[in-house]
C-alpha cells in the first residue's frame, strides 16, 4: 500500500466519482474506489459517487448511429469533469471515443477483464446451435456485421437496453438468443446468465472491452498522483495498441470494427478486423512486435487495413 499523496482528501474533502447510472457502471465505479481505498488507505466516506444521466441512457427507442455514436455514454459526463463538478470519470474503455475534449485524459486503466462476449439463450448452447432463421437481438454493429458474416441466415434485430433490460426481452421473446461482454456479467456476479463465452478466434470482440479507464483533468495533480497508483500497466499496453488502431479508422458506432491485443512478456499480437455492417466482405489482419510499439503497430495495421479496403468501404451512410 502507499499513503495518501494528498493529506486533504478524506471524508470531508471527498474524491468525487463521475459515473452512468447502470448497474454495470456502478459496479465499475465502486470497483475503482475499493481499489483507491485499498492503495491509499481511505475510508467509504473519502469518497462520493456522482451518478449523470447521458444521452445514450436517455433515448433507448433508437439505434446508437441514428443519434451520435460513442459520444452519447460520456459526453455529459465529460462536461461535469471540466466544469469540475466531478474530480474524476469511470468508462468502460470500448465507449470511448478516440478523441478526448481538450484539457481531459485517461492515463489509469484498471486491470482488464475477460475480454469475450458471452453468448446468452434460454433455448440455445451457442451461436452453432441456432436454428436456420433465428432472430438474435443485439444493439452491437460490430457484433452484428460479425454474425452476419458468419451465420447470413440469421435475423438479427437492434436490443438496446442494460442487461437486465436485454434479459427481459429475451425471456419475453423478442429473440431467441443475445450476446453481452463477459467482462460485464463477471462485474455484475452474473456469469451464470452466459451459456459461454465466444473464442476471440470466433467473434474478435470489440476495442477495449472489458477494460475501465478512470479519466481526469490534465492539470489536476493530486487526482493524478491519486490515480498512479491503482493503473494497470499490462492493460495500459494492449488498450493503447487498440485504440491506436481505431483511431486510424475513425471508428465510432457506425463503424463496425474489432480489435484486440494480447501480451506474452514484452511481445504484443495485435488483431484487427473492419466488416461491412451487412457481413458482405471482412478484412483481418495482424501485427506482432514490442509492446513498447504498440500504438505504432495499431497505426500501421490499420494503413493496411484501410489499403485493402474497396473505394466505398467506409461509406456506410
Amino acid at each position: 500500500m502507499t499513503q495518501m499523496p494528498d493529506s486533504q482528501t478524506g471524508p470531508q474533502n471527498p474524491i468525487r466519482i463521475g459515473t452512468r447510472g447502470s448497474a454495470l457502471a456502478l459496479a465499475q465505479a465502486h470497483e475503482t474506489r475499493d481499489r483507491l481505498m485499498a492503495a491509499h488507505r481511505l475510508p467509504p466516506e473519502a469518497f462520493e459517487i456522482v451518478v449523470i444521466k447521458t444521452t445514450g441512457d436517455r433515448v433507448l427507442d433508437r439505434p446508437l448511429k441514428e443519434i451520435g455514436g460513442k459520444g452519447l455514454f460520456t459526453r455529459e459526463i465529460e462536461d461535469a469533469l471540466l466544469a469540475q463538478d466531478i474530480d474524476i470519470a469511470v468508462h468502460s474503455m470500448k465507449d470511448m471515443p478516440t478523441i478526448q475534449p481538450e484539457g481531459l485524459l485517461i492515463d489509469c486503466h484498471l486491470p482488464r477483464e475477460d475480454v469475450r462476449d458471452a453468448f446468452v439463450s434460454a433455448r440455445f448452447s451457442a451461436i452453432s446451435e441456432l436454428p436456420q432463421g433465428a432472430v438474435v437481438g443485439s444493439s452491437s454493429l460490430r457484433r452484428r456485421a460479425q454474425l452476419a458474416a458468419r451465420r447470413p441466415d440469421l435475423n438479427l434485430v437492434e436490443f438496446r437496453g442494460n442487461v437486465q433490460t436485454r434479459l427481459k426481452k429475451l425471456e419475453d421473446g423478442v429473440a431467441v438468443a443475445t450476446f453481452l461482454a463477459m467482462a460485464g456479467l463477471t462485474r455484475l456476479g452474473m456469469l451464470h446468465v452466459a451459456r459461454g463465452a465466444v473464442d476471440p478466434d470466433e467473434m474478435l470482440p470489440a476495442v477495449a472491452q472489458g477494460c475501465i479507464g478512470v479519466e481526469r483533468r490534465a492539470d489536476d495533480a493530486r487526482v493524478a498522483a491519486l490515480l498512479a497508483a491503482i493503473s494497470d500497466r499490462d492493460s495500459a499496453l494492449r488498450v493503447a495498441a487498440e485504440r491506436a488502431f481505431l483511431a486510424r479508422l475513425d471508428g465510432s458506432c457506425q463503424t463496425p470494427i474489432a480489435g484486440l491485443a494480447e501480451l506474452q512478456g514484452d511481445r504484443l499480437r495485435l488483431r484487427g478486423e473492419i466488416l461491412r455492417p451487412d457481413g458482405s466482405e471482412v478484412i483481418a489482419g495482424e501485427r506482432v512486435g514490442p509492446a513498447s510499439d504498440g500504438a505504432a503497430m495499431g497505426t500501421d495495421l490499420a494503413e493496411e487495413l484501410r489499403g485493402r479496403a474497396p473505394a466505398d468501404f467506409f461509406d456506410w451512410s
